[in-house]
């Protein structure tokens, strides 16, 4: 017994630290994926648009949306619930500007719940594993190794759903912190470091105190932090994995807005770069801010600390605004201005694999599917 007894523990000692570790990295691909999440998703009320999450994609339409999530044991894992189109609800959320603001609220609070649910599908296979071979040590006093099963049998099995379960209950209180740390991160980053260094440069010649220039020194620090960030973490391998899932996000959606059969081969003819992405929405917002800050009277380090924090939803809704402008006259001024958010893209979308791009497929069917039960059907004119 105790010749048994010794090498079962090494082993479950093993997998124990193998969880960890894998749960220590999927959180810090989810702490990544928040700070991206404006970039990854499509902040507009559309006939279909999606984001991109970890191993997978979600997709919704005017009242549905749906992910599908590639686990690492290579089964894929689908959600999908009926969704209220905030506009009809209320219509003062349809008015200009203020559209802006509630739409990108809205996208970013189901985004955050794609994430959340793609972080919990990533660790499921690992965690269950480890449950599974406790429960095996404890019952045979021998074997740590379950037997295989099917990925049908094990997503059916009341082991897979608690293991789920487990996964949500552990994530839970690390996204809620995250949200906290996201938000820090942000103001700290795009806020606070521009204009300290604004502040400093102005110190050092005081020709930088005029308010365009100290205004445009301000954007071109920040603009090159967020710059240097989205191509940085671009660097780590699971982060690129979701600008290749970016990509099979984009192709989707062009092939079904062109009205093909939604196929792998269909799919992946088309380009990564869309008009309506997140990240053209990021640079327009970056450089229409640049703008607003000129018009702020205030001279002192807190006042305009506090005004570019205050100022963040009239920026955020008259970029809304410019983008949405820009996709109906592709001709237009303001075309051009989101035509840096386009060469971004270069980063933050990549060509994705067929099992990538067929994830998005099966994101997008599952939406559609309940939108015809919810919505009717949806016709590209």
């Amino acid at each position: 017994m105790g010749s048994l007894w010794y090498p079962d523990m090494g082993l479950l000692l093993h997998l124990k630290h193998l969880i960890i570790v894998r749960f220590l990295r999927n959180y810090l691909r989810f702490l990544a994926a928040i700070q991206l999440l404006p970039a990854l998703e499509s902040g507009e009320e559309t006939l279909v648009g999606g984001q991109a999450v970890l191993e997978g994609v979600m997709m919704r339409s005017p009242h549905a949306w749906a992910i599908a999530c590639r686990k690492p044991s290579g089964e894929v894992v689908t959600m999908s619930e009926p969704l209220e189109r905030p506009s009809e609800k209320h219509k003062w959320m349809g008015w200009p500007i203020v559209r802006g603001v509630m739409t990108l609220g809205y996208a970013m609070t189901l985004g955050y719940r794609a994430l959340k649910f793609s972080a919990n599908v990533a660790i499921e296979d690992v965690m269950q594993e480890g449950n599974e071979a406790e429960k095996n040590r404890v019952e045979t006093g021998a074997s740590l190794v379950p037997p295989k099963r099917s990925e049908a049998e094990r997503s059916t099995k009341p082991e897979a759903i608690k293991g789920r379960e487990k996964a949500a209950a552990i994530s839970g209180w690390l996204a809620a912190l995250n949200v906290i740390l996201s938000l820090a991160f942000f103001i700290f980053m795009y806020k606070y470091i521009p204009l300290l260094a604004a502040t400093e440069l102005k110190k050092i010649d005081p020709a930088l105190g005029g308010r365009i220039i100290f205004n445009l020194v301000d954007g071109a620090i920040r603009l090159a932090l967020f710059l240097l960030f989205i191509w940085g973490v671009s660097l780590w391998k699971d982060i690129r994995r979701v600008y290749e899932y970016h990509g099979a996000e984009h192709k989707t959606v062009f092939a079904f807005e062109n009205g093909d059969r939604l196929t792998t081969t269909a799919v992946q003819k088309y380009p990564t770069f869309h008009p309506r992405c997140g990240t053209s929405f990021l640079m327009t917002v970056m450089l229409i801010s640049i703008g607003f800050y000129m018009l702020v009277p205030f001279t002192t380090f807190w006042a305009r600390f506090a005004s570019r924090i205050a100022l963040l939803p009239i920026i955020a809704g008259v970029s809304y605004e410019i983008i949405r402008f820009a996709a109906k006259h592709r001709g237009s001024l303001f075309a051009l201005m989101t035509a840096p958010g386009l060469w971004l893209q270069r980063i933050t979308t990549k060509p994705p694999s067929d099992d990538q791009a067929q994830c998005a497929i099966t994101a997008l069917d599952q939406a559609m599917a309940l939108e015809k039960e919810h919505g009717g059907e949806l016709v590209i004119a």
